[in-house]
């Protein structure tokens, strides 16, 4: 609900509140953002601003070095970050935006770049004092979830050129308190580190890759310093938004803070009569600590940045080929892999590189994309009908923003490169220019035509590299500030059209994992592949970074062999399946390799996926406490009906402590039947132990520990208790004793390092 009057503004969602008010002078002046407050005039309890020696005043006496704003500027006494900063046609950057009028859009969105869907809109509009430039301001609210999204347009009316240098998405200042920055930092393969650190001075989560970046995802929070998982005050900041960002929480001198979020690095030429759009950015607030923000954020993605065919639709379990022919691939092989991913029961067979003409390895063919007729002879249309009649879909892995100097597309167009010829390269590719149209309008007709040729049901989209030099000579000098916007703006003019033209094909935006895992791809493909780090312990931990501002209804999560290939660890294949579980299951192994009781064991963990796939996917996540070391997460469905909850244990202790696993979000009046899925135990486990009970030598290695381990099986542990959602959250539940070294039976649960617990809850009567 947005409400205004006498220069008033408040912004109202089913649980928070927003207002601000023209103050003098024309200039905004934030009054609060947190709980909804009952009466309208509670949100007019302004802080008041100070007139300190050695700041610059205005007409009045008024100072705004302290006063809270939502568009700050440069050059007018506010020393903090600004939200906006303009060179004017004299080349002074004093700009100063003071209040003209506001209006009601029934809706509003930025030209050439995505937008979250619905809500309701209030636009701002604010004039230069001195010239005949506008700042105007867009605030949509999602009630239902809580969430607040803001972007700004600057127009140009004036018969001048100027020059923007900075404009940000939104601002936030928040009154002085003790405050915590939030941010979620990394690389590849160990993407969504949590960084807590004290705001003070001036502090700063950004990419310059580029992209959106597994350096630091355009996600972050600020909290209270008392805040935790479930109480305190915390704000959260989100960017739809695919490139270069930029976002800052700093601490004036008077302990204000002032957040602010946007593209990174701009320089942008606005010419007379034309205007510059910012990307949307997404605020909320929650009292109820992190796991509050994340029961917004994750409602918020699923019902307004996902869209489409896939938005609400449940995703299919895949074979991945990477692992299991990486650059091997042929017509046999594939049709093979198609048939043993049916046997175990998945739903859709993806052929990863190095299917495309000429592509051996990864210094040569990006670019030429019809298929390599030595490895496929008789095409793609005809490899997906082969497919199809093994009872699985197919899909296909491109990588269209990238080229090969070793490929007929270069050797063709040599300048169709971002960047100059002699550049840091990555992966042994170049980057295609996508701030030029007709480098788009052919990355546009050559997937275009794939996707007619062959019967795809499914698109992996890479990008394994970052954007170093981004000179394009599409652009004149002084305007080389833009490319890096414009290649962002290009590659969405693709993803439209293409998800426009084809909107049952279920597109996956991979960028090397995490490397472009943002709102703005979210937008245009409803699932982004988390990390190429598929071992269970570091996805444990990326998938629980994930997990504070995105649902797992997005992330690619898969089940891969061991040793794994990025860690060469081993850990327990039903571990790998319960951390991917927590996401959208796939295998990124070959399945008829495996033994008969492996892939018996996999197809198991996909018939128990599949039998709850919708509160895998869609149940509402919550991260409960837990030692170090260890994680617990709990999905529940929408009514409460029934849950699944994953333990995830790092390192086995000896002798370990006990301690019971509470759980979250469940019904404290329904009562529930908790059971856990029972893990494989084998005598190889044991080692030289089994010698302790066994009536002959057993030599490890040997054959007879390998006829032992197939013949002997061993009592899993297994749990069922009946209790109430109340006492499972408050008191929690004591899982089956773990072995330690005193013995092993049928009471005894044997963790092993990198183990896990699924556990199952479901609805029962009295």
């Amino acid at each position: 609900m947005i409400w205004t009057g006498n220069g008033i503004f408040i912004l109202q969602t089913g649980q928070t509140g927003y207002a601000f008010r023209t103050a003098q002078g024309g200039v905004l002046q934030h009054l609060y953002y947190g709980r909804r407050l009952p009466r309208t005039e509670d949100y007019l309890l302004a802080p008041v601003t100070l007139n300190q020696p050695g700041n610059a005043l205005l007409d009045g006496g008024s100072c705004r070095e302290d006063l809270l704003q939502e568009a700050g500027t440069a050059g007018w006494g506010d020393l903090r970050q600004s939200l906006v900063e303009v060179r004017l046609p004299d080349g002074g950057r004093a700009c100063d935006f003071h209040f003209s009028h506001f209006e009601r859009p029934a809706s509003a969105a930025p030209e050439g770049l995505p937008a979250a869907v619905g809500g309701e809109t209030l636009k701002v509009v604010l004039k230069e004092r001195s010239h005949d430039v506008y700042l105007e301001l867009y605030y949509t609210v999602f009630e239902e979830t809580d969430v607040i999204v803001r972007w700004c347009r600057l127009v140009n009316d004036s018969a001048e050129t100027v020059w923007v240098e900075r404009l940000m998405s939104t601002q936030l200042d928040l009154p002085a308190d003790d405050y915590d920055l939030i941010t979620f930092r990394g690389a590849w393969a160990r993407e969504m580190d949590l960084v807590r650190q004290n705001l003070e001075g001036q502090l700063c989560w950004s990419s310059s890759a580029g992209v959106s970046s597994n350096r630091c995802n355009p996600f972050a929070m600020v909290c209270r310093r008392d805040a935790g998982e479930e109480h305190g005050d915390v704000w959260a900041l989100n960017l739809l938004y695919s490139g270069n960002h930029l976002g800052t929480a700093e601490r004036s001198a008077y302990s204000a803070i002032r957040l602010t979020q946007g593209i990174g690095g701009l320089c942008w030429q606005l010419l007379p009569g034309s205007f510059f759009d910012t990307p949307q950015a997404v605020m909320t607030y929650s009292p109820q600590g992190f796991g509050g923000i994340s029961r917004q954020m994750h409602p918020f993605v699923r019902r307004h940045i996902v869209r489409g065919y896939w938005q609400d639709r449940e995703r299919p379990v895949l074979v991945n080929s990477w692992e299991a022919l990486y650059f091997k691939v042929s017509a046999r092989r594939v049709t093979q892999l198609a048939r043993s991913a049916k046997e175990i029961g998945a739903e859709l067979l993806v052929l990863d590189d190095g299917w495309f003409k000429g592509r051996s390895s990864d210094d040569r063919a990006l670019g030429d994309w019809t298929a390599d007729r030595k490895k496929l002879p008789d095409g793609l249309a005809s490899l997906a009908k082969d497919v199809k009649a093994q009872g699985v879909d197919f899909g296909l892995w491109v990588e269209p923003e990238m080229v090969s100097e070793n490929s007929d597309l270069f050797r063709a167009h040599p300048d169709w490169i971002l960047g100059h010829r002699d550049q840091a390269i990555g992966r042994n590719q170049y980057v295609l220019d996508l701030t030029r149209p007709e480098v788009c309008r052919y990355v546009t007709e050559t997937m275009r035509s794939l996707l007619y040729e062959a019967d795809i049901r499914y698109i992996k989209w890479d990008m394994n590299r970052i954007l170093g030099d981004t000179f394009t000579p599409s652009l004149p000098a002084v305007r080389q500030g833009e490319a890096a916007h414009r290649y962002v703006l290009g590659l969405y003019s693709i993803l439209r059209e293409l998800t426009e033209a084809f909107p049952q094909v279920l597109f996956e935006s991979c960028a090397s994992g995490g490397n472009r895992f943002d709102l703005g791809m979210l937008c245009y493909m409803p699932q982004i592949w988390a990390s190429d780090n598929t071992d269970a312990s570091c996805r444990a931990r990326i998938q629980w970074g994930y997990s504070y501002g995105y649902p797992q209804s997005v992330l690619g999560c898969h089940v891969s062999d061991a040793p794994n290939h990025q860690t060469l660890r081993r850990t327990p294949l039903e571990s790998r399946f319960s951390v991917a579980a927590i996401g959208l299951l796939g295998y990124e192994m070959d399945p008829g390799v495996l033994s008969a009781d492996r892939r018996q064991r996999i197809r198991e963990q996909i018939e128990t996926y599949k039998a709850r796939r919708r509160l895998f996917q869609f149940g509402q996540m919550y991260r409960c406490p837990c030692p170090d070391g260890e994680t617990l997460t709990v999905t529940v469905a929408e009514d409460g009906s029934e849950a699944a909850a994953v333990h995830f244990v790092a390192l086995n202790a000896a002798n370990p402590a006990q301690h019971p696993l509470r759980l979250r979000g469940l019904a404290p009046e329904k009562t529930y039947r908790l059971a856990n899925r029972p893990a494989e135990v084998r005598m190889k486990d044991f080692g030289s132990l089994v010698n302790y009970m066994a009536p002959i030598r057993i030599r490890a290695g040997s054959l007879v520990e390998s006829v032992a381990d197939r013949v002997v099986k061993l009592p899993a542990d297994q749990l069922e208790l009946t209790a109430s959602g109340a006492a499972l959250c408050a008191g929690g539940f004591w899982p089956v004793q773990p072995f330690g070294g005193t013995g092993f039976n049928e009471g005894t649960r044997l963790m092993k390092d990198f183990d896990s617990r699924l556990y199952f809850l479901s609805e029962v009567e009295g």
